[in-house]
């Protein structure tokens, strides 16, 4: 199901906002990654995971959107899993760990929410990368958020960083490679903005 509404979406984005992807040459050939984006509402999530195909995202997702049986089908189908972000358990990370030993993608929104400014990073993306010794890509976009205004064809773009490799013995450093990847996503967002 992922592959045949990837190529739908990808042809939406192309039509009505004109969906640029910049800098896809840093993304590994092989082997699990992180991608760590900016979130500021539902396009970015088809941007982001029509920005990779044929490689598929794997997206954390809070556990309420899959309370309704039928929109937690679809979610299942595309790839997200739950995950309870008021009392995170074992799952936050090894979901995540045994997707990228399989060597899969997993999508993350580091703020956690839609944000319209910037917001503090929440450590989890970065410890998933650490503990599982993949690369993170940061990633920011820029365009239509919502459906509405997707079709009124505001151009959109999508930009990916340089990875950032964290060594599993920076446990105690992990503010500051949080802290790394927000200047690095803030950046992003800066050029595709400008």
């Amino acid at each position: 199901m992922y592959q045949q509404v990837g190529y739908l979406l990808k042809g939406v984005l192309r039509l009505f906002s004109r969906t640029k992807v910049f800098n896809k040459e840093v993304l590994p050939e092989s082997g699990g990654y992180v991608i760590a984006c900016t979130h500021t509402g539902w396009v970015d999530i088809f941007a982001l995971g029509t920005s990779v195909l044929p490689k598929e995202i794997h997206y954390m997702a809070k556990k309420q959107l899959f309370q309704n049986r039928l929109i937690g089908w679809t979610l299942r189908n595309l790839n997200a899993f739950p995950v309870d972000r008021d009392k995170p358990g074992p799952s936050v990370l090894k979901i995540p760990q045994r997707l990228l030993a399989k060597g899969e993608v997993v999508g993350i929104f580091p703020s956690g929410t839609r944000v319209t400014e910037q917001a503090e990073l929440k450590q989890g993306a970065i410890t998933i990368a650490m503990r599982s010794q993949v690369p993170i890509i940061p990633a920011a976009y820029s365009g239509p958020n919502t459906f509405k205004e997707l079709f009124t064809f505001q151009k959109s773009r999508l930009i990916l960083g340089e990875p950032i490799l964290i060594p599993s013995s920076a446990r105690e450093e992990r503010d500051t490679y949080t802290r790394l990847l927000e200047v690095k996503m803030n950046e992003l967002q800066k050029r595709i903005s400008a």
